[in-house]
């Protein structure tokens, strides 16, 4: 780890954090205000003052909450941090913050009752529940940090697929929660002060009245036990407080990204190590890095086109942060993994099998094309004329199969390239840096050909791996790194997805129902280029079929094999990213199928790389061209993206095959 504690300190950084904090709120009043008459507005405004006014009921409470919320974010990271063993565990990457956001989301349009009850406490049953699920996923592995960190991201993406249903079909109910949502410190009183400031000095009392108990937790578990430590109900205790803390924030400001982890990281580079240094200044380190943030994008704010709620923007400068702080952190060993954490049937797969997944492809197809629900009720086969249905239907089922397929193939590329099955393009954020490639050519590019937009999606792609690259390959590309890496590219996409739809541009709903997956705007002749792609790249894949029987088992092996291992990395990674940037500009970046096909298809025995192309691309395929079927049918006349629907499928899938390991 880099000892920076020689040049810097947690008191010297948060000094220097303090002062230019104070110089930035003296910069924002300076022009209306002298000192004397801000202290006046902040204590007893004159009425008939309008600048003083706006001083104390929005400005001052908005500075006052900044700080409340930012401490608080950092103390609920310590805790989380401290139990878990974790040094990458935070609000935001155990999924806390989003369970919060969906069940405020969820009560506001199906029992606004309860929020007259306390919403810390809606948000708190929403970040429990994710809380709980991240536990049950990661328990019999015994909360390793790679284990914890996956399921985090897993519920993370599944939460967010939940709350991305409920905009969609709810858009004009939650328009005003689309900016509170993407972390919004806007005040009109001091309500929210008065609301969160005794909540979370209580939580912190708790936290430091804890602090000999939670001390023992950094010896391992035989030792912690030895000395009368139930270490069941200290884990428990401590992170239903950690949990606590997020709801209370969450509940007033909304999602603040990147504040749990960025403090607590930062305290312990700067050599704090023991509990009560770390909690003392992560708390006002992190309550320094929201208000200084918040402040400089107040400051900034009338240059920009478009409303930046804070909380993105603290997404966005924590995921480099999270970037450079990966190489810096030891999550585990220093030799590189080769083996497979997750449990293949040993048996190779029947001969007829992929004849069973074919004609399982044809009946699912059959079944999109011939039945579904219309004005008149359920059909099972369209009538002559009403061959209309079919020239709606048939692109989209071609596009949900040509881009599953896609996805598929490339999940296996990656998982095969890195020896990690838990790897996949919407995991190892390569999806996610193809949406931002695709969302900035939408909104800079006028009137962008598809030919371009897949140009612009491949190129983000492969600017993706190439961070995938650097930061993992002298690790061996280990997979605690890999999957941290993900993680901070997916809150990068975050911030710009929070970015564009609070930004009220008309273009934004576009992107939204792009997002999603949805098949719905895909004409004919896209369809057919996408089906069509899918079948020559997957037949450009078998060539490469020794490379990857090869490459799993690690890159001495591969070598002495006669693997040219640089070259072979390069080829099949830039396949991923051609692979994933044709799917993604299809059905989104939200789908699991990269994840879920290829894993599905060492279940069945395709272990030989071949074969294992051939059924994840089956496999892919049927998966996406069923949850466009479902996502047609189940809410008909409203329909759920496919991408969605193979999201809250597959993950559902996976956090139960997690939950086996």
């Amino acid at each position: 780890m880099l000892d920076t504690s020689r040049l810097m300190t947690p008191a010297r950084t948060c000094l220097l954090l303090a002062l230019l904090t104070v110089g930035l709120a003296w910069a924002a009043l300076a022009d209306q205000f002298s000192l004397i008459t801000a202290l006046q507005a902040l204590f007893s405004p004159a009425r008939d003052d309008i600048a003083q006014v706006l001083a104390h009921y929005s400005w001052w409470p908005r500075l006052t909450i900044s700080l409340l919320a930012g401490g608080g974010l950092a103390i609920a990271g310590v805790l989380m941090q401290q139990v878990l063993r974790n040094p990458l565990a935070a609000p935001t990457t155990l999924g806390v913050a989003s369970g919060a956001n969906l069940g405020l989301l969820a009560a506001t349009l199906l029992a606004p009752g309860l929020l007259g009850m306390g919403r810390e406490w809606v948000a708190l049953l929403g970040g429990g529940l994710a809380m709980g699920l991240v536990f049950l996923l990661a328990w019999r592995r015994g909360l390793s940090p790679m284990v914890v960190v996956l399921a985090g991201l897993v519920v993370n993406l599944y939460f967010g697929a939940l709350s991305m249903v409920l905009l969609l079909f709810n858009q004009e109910a939650l328009k005003g929660l689309l900016i509170w949502g993407a972390g919004s410190l806007a005040q009109n009183s001091w309500d929210g002060v008065a609301f969160l400031w005794p909540r979370l000095l209580a939580g912190i009392l708790l936290a430091f009245a804890m602090l000999k108990p939670l001390s023992v937790l950094e010896l391992d578990d035989t030792n912690a036990r030895s000395l009368g430590v139930s270490l069941k109900y200290l884990r428990l205790a401590s992170l239903g407080l950690a949990v606590f803390l997020t709801a209370c924030v969450v509940s007033v400001v909304g999602v603040i990204g990147f504040i749990g982890l960025a403090a607590p990281a930062i305290v312990r580079l700067l050599g704090a190590r023991r509990l009560g240094p770390r909690l003392l200044w992560s708390g006002l380190l992190g309550a320094l890095l929201l208000a200084a943030t918040d402040l400089l994008l107040q400051r900034f704010s009338s240059a920009l086109p478009t409303l930046i709620p804070t909380g993105a923007t603290t997404a966005a400068l924590g995921a480099p942060l999270l970037l450079w702080l990966i190489p810096r952190l030891k999550l585990g060993s220093d030799r590189p993994r080769t083996g497979t954490s997750m449990p293949i049937q040993p048996r190779p797969a029947s001969s007829w099998l992929p004849a069973v997944l074919v004609v399982a492809l044809t009946i699912a197809a059959a079944l999109a094309l011939l039945s579904g629900q219309s004005a008149g009720g359920w059909q099972w086969l369209p009538r002559f004329d009403e061959a209309s249905m079919l020239e709606w239907r048939l692109p989209r089922m071609l596009a949900a199969a040509g881009a599953g397929t896609l996805l598929a193939l490339a999940g296996t590329l990656v998982q095969r390239v890195t020896g990690n099955p838990m790897a996949s393009p919407e995991v190892l954020g390569i999806s996610g840096g193809t949406a931002i490639a695709l969302i900035l050519a939408i909104f800079l590019i006028p009137g962008a050909s598809q030919w371009t937009l897949i140009g612009v999606g491949t190129l983000g792609a492969l600017v993706t791996l190439g961070v995938l690259i650097g930061l993992n390959y002298r690790s061996g590309f280990l997979p605690e790194r890999l999957l941290l890496t993900g993680v901070a590219i997916t809150a990068l996409f975050d911030a710009v997805r929070s970015f564009i739809l609070a930004g009220g541009d008309p273009r934004g709903q576009q992107v939204i129902a792009w997002m999603s997956g949805s098949t719905y705007y895909v004409d004919l002749s896209t369809a057919v280029i996408v089906i069509a792609l899918a079948i020559l790249l997957g037949l450009v894949t078998a060539p490469f079929s020794r490379w990857l029987d090869l490459l799993p088992l690690g890159a001495p092996t591969a070598k002495a094999l006669g693997v040219d291992i640089l070259r072979s990395r390069l080829v099949l990674l830039g396949l991923v990213a051609l692979f994933t940037a044709c799917a993604t500009l299809v059905v989104g970046p939200l789908s699991f199928v990269g994840l879920l096909a290829p894993h599905m298809a060492r279940l069945l025995g395709f272990s030989r790389a071949r074969n294992h192309l051939l059924g994840s691309a089956l496999l892919g395929a049927l998966l996406m061209v069923v949850a466009d079927w479902i996502g047609r049918q189940l809410l008909f006349p409203d329909e759920i993206p496919a991408g969605l629907v193979a999201s809250l499928l597959g993950g559902a899938y996976f956090m139960w095959g997690l939950r086996r390991l």
